[in-house]
């Protein structure tokens, strides 16, 4: 696992303020550690960019796009440029080549076919704001960028969405959020909940025509929510985490924030709840992973320690097992939602009510469990059957707080969280400067001015104590520099 470039926030006298930085930090599994990499001439410090980790070339990391904000946000900014790092030379390398998005953050980016496919994103320069729907391809064989113009509706603009990439080519986009302008003093935010799948058109060998279909996706009802984290499995299924729901009071923004863990079957685009069974009793039968009645993931906490990442597919309980086992009965029609003749979308079938009392004990049992908190924006992974969860952003009022705990969960047991770095928030104290109640106007505003660069000095010796701290409280997850 790494965690490549962040920002924190952090509040200064009366002025919030945030800093961005560049570290490219990786998480060894067996040794549960953090390593520090220093590797010199790369991406200047950004935040709001995307990453996608190649195993060609002996390990690639490209970056693409983001922004910048200085600590007191009296500079902010947006990049489009590309980089990659290269694992076996320990080196950053920036990609010059032209056509390539305009300047961005929040766009999503994967990899499909020897090829980057970016999506969406927003520009803002204080002044105004575009969304965008537009769609890129980065060919990794020759280096050029080139603008696809796929055929259908596509998504309208947004940022924040979740972008998939399926084993079978096809790219899902679901969600995101988008603000219009009213008027010259309002604005509007949306949250989109739509899906649509990018398909490749049929004995397209060039990689560069595709088209855009609309599809329902079926199963739990997902409430409204952007900053939600995704990530794959095998077997063309999916984990999703967080989010949040901007509620718009004034000229504020108010958000809800979600912890919680759902499953997206990417064959049938379903959406089922992630059910925890806590650990198993001693003595206790095992039993295989099922659903619930209502076609939930319930963990049993019977699974085997380790193992590949296939077992997870191995192991998920088909809608073939669930009716020989007679726990769920299960209509046996599916309906078409899409068919172009290459690919056919349908919805898988729908569960219908049984009356197994201990399924439902067991997913009540889940809601007492320990769950990571509430957050958006978290770093989401799956390595070896164990999904990793890093960190994220929420807010409380006018706060903005990025975290820095760490958890794992074993798919194959759906049992419990474990945590590898628990959640501090606690311990820290918001302090607000005596400056606070001085005078307006212009004096003060030159003591703001001259004191972001003494901030600066003094944020930066806290972020080294912080970082000494943790390591000696931690002793688990030590933390080295290469």
């Amino acid at each position: 696992m790494l965690v490549c470039n962040s920002s924190v926030w952090r509040r200064t006298g009366v002025d919030l303020q945030e800093y961005v930085y560049n570290d490219l930090f990786f998480y060894n599994i067996p040794r549960n550690q953090w390593l520090l990499l220093k590797a010199p001439g790369g991406p200047p410090p950004r935040c709001g960019h995307q990453a996608v980790a190649l195993s060609a070339n002996k390990g690639q990391l490209w970056v693409f796009g983001g922004e910048y904000s200085s600590p007191s946000q009296s500079q902010f900014y947006h990049y489009r440029d590309l980089w990659v790092y290269h694992f076996a030379d320990k080196k950053w390398e920036k990609i010059t080549t032209a056509g390539g998005p305009s300047a961005r953050s929040g766009h999503r980016m994967v990899c499909v076919k020897k090829q980057l496919l970016v999506f969406g994103g927003f520009h803002d320069n204080l002044r105004n704001y575009k969304y965008f729907n537009d769609l890129y391809a980065f060919d990794l064989a020759n280096y050029k960028w080139k603008r696809l113009e796929p055929k259908g509706t596509p998504p309208c603009p947004r940022s924040g969405c979740l972008m998939v990439a399926l084993q079978d080519g096809r790219v899902l986009i679901h969600g995101g959020y988008s603000k219009t302008k009213l008027n010259k003093d309002s604005d509007q935010g949306t949250i989109h909940m739509d899906m649509f799948l990018l398909t490749p058109e049929k004995n397209d060998e060039t990689g560069t025509k595709w088209k855009w279909v609309s599809v329902k996706h079926a199963g739990v009802g997902v409430s409204a929510r952007c900053g939600m984290s995704v990530a794959v499995a095998p077997g063309n299924r999916a984990y999703t985490f967080g989010g949040v729901f901007d509620v718009e009071q004034e000229e504020d923004l108010a958000g809800e924030f979600f912890n919680e863990l759902h499953h997206l079957d990417l064959d049938k685009i379903m959406w089922r709840n992630v059910a925890l069974s806590g650990k198993r009793e001693p003595g206790k039968s095992k039993k295989r992973r099922r659903k619930d009645d209502e076609g939930n993931v319930v963990g049993d906490g019977s699974g085997d320690e380790g193992g590949s990442d296939q077992n997870i597919t191995d192991m998920d309980v088909t809608t073939e097992d669930l009716v020989a086992d007679d726990e769920l009965t299960v209509a046996p029609s599916t309906t078409i939602l899409s068919d172009d003749g290459v690919f056919k979308v349908t919805q898988g079938p729908t569960p219908q009510p049984s009356s197994s009392q201990e399924v439902g004990s067991e997913a009540a049992k889940s809601q007492l469990l320990f769950a990571p908190s509430p957050r958006m924006n978290c770093g989401l992974v799956i390595k070896d059957g164990v999904l990793y969860l890093y960190g994220g952003l929420i807010e409380d009022g006018d706060k903005q707080l990025t975290l820095s705990d760490f958890y794992s969960l074993n798919l194959h047991k759906l049992d419990e969280w474990k945590t590898i770095i628990p959640n501090d928030l606690a311990s820290h104290e918001w302090l607000e400067s005596d400056s606070s109640s001085g005078d307006d106007g212009s004096e003060n505003s030159e003591t703001d001015t001259d004191s972001d660069e003494e901030g600066d000095a003094e944020d930066e010796d806290t972020v080294d104590d912080n970082h000494t701290c943790e390591e000696k409280k931690i002793e688990e997850s030590p933390m080295e520099t290469e």
